[in-house]
């Protein structure tokens, strides 16, 4: 619990050593490295019960928000919880365009098996909500806020947006590689990144963390419902 103590600070010095300017992005890179490793490689997940490890998340991204919110904000973020009807139809429409993709490729690597729909009508419509609303809540906001709204933002002011749309989705998708196996799962990282540039494009149309929280929360709501 030392370490995680420390955080805060170490990220508070860094934040405010950053020059304040729209060029200069590697310490808020920097940041982002530690808070995204941190997550992917678990270093505290042994502080929470394993049914509450989804606060590790929850509460690094505070950490982040006090960085570049607070300290060292960061512009463009496109974050806040009030949806538009413009998040939902654009997070919907990217869903929608990435289902097929994704559909063609799980099937084809035997990374997608479709499940049987055993439940009543209401029945099922209150599981897909409930799932709908853990996943905006609880992994999509947070991985869209990192990924698009900070990740793929910085990225833009020195590589232009089509190339950090890329960058920012290839890093997406590694951040998945241990994710459901021992080893890299190479099937998950391929679909993740794909999926991440229709977050990506979501989130640009915009610069809505909203609607690209959409877009995530729907097809991880579909896959753990119907395809998993």
């Amino acid at each position: 619990m030392r370490s995680t103590r420390s955080s805060p600070p170490a990220l508070a010095l860094v934040a405010r050593l950053a020059p304040h300017n729209n060029r200069t992005i590697w310490p808020q890179l920097l940041i982002l490295a530690v808070l995204g490793l941190s997550v992917d490689l678990r270093w505290f997940e042994r502080a929470w019960p394993p049914h509450l490890a989804v606060f590790n998340k929850v509460l690094l991204l505070d950490a982040g928000i006090y960085a570049f919110v607070a300290l060292c904000p960061i512009a463009g973020t496109g974050f806040d919880l009030r949806l538009r009807l413009r998040d939902l139809t654009t997070g919907l429409r990217e869903f929608v365009l990435y289902l097929p993709i994704a559909l063609t490729l799980g099937f084809a690597l035997g990374f997608l098996h479709l499940h049987p729909i055993g439940a009543v009508d209401g029945l099922l419509l209150g599981h897909f909500a409930e799932a709908w609303l853990f996943t905006f809540f609880f992994i999509a906001v947070p991985e869209e806020l990192f990924f698009r709204g900070w990740l793929q933002n910085l990225l833009e002011r020195r590589m232009g947006r089509t190339a950090a749309l890329v960058v920012a989705s290839v890093l997406f998708g590694l951040s998945h590689f241990n994710k459901r196996t021992a080893f890299f799962n190479w099937r998950y990282v391929l679909l993740a990144a794909i999926a991440g540039i229709f977050y990506g494009r979501a989130w640009g149309r915009d610069r809505s963390v909203g609607a690209s929280a959409v877009a995530h929360s729907t097809v991880d709501a579909v896959w753990s419902l119907f395809l998993r």
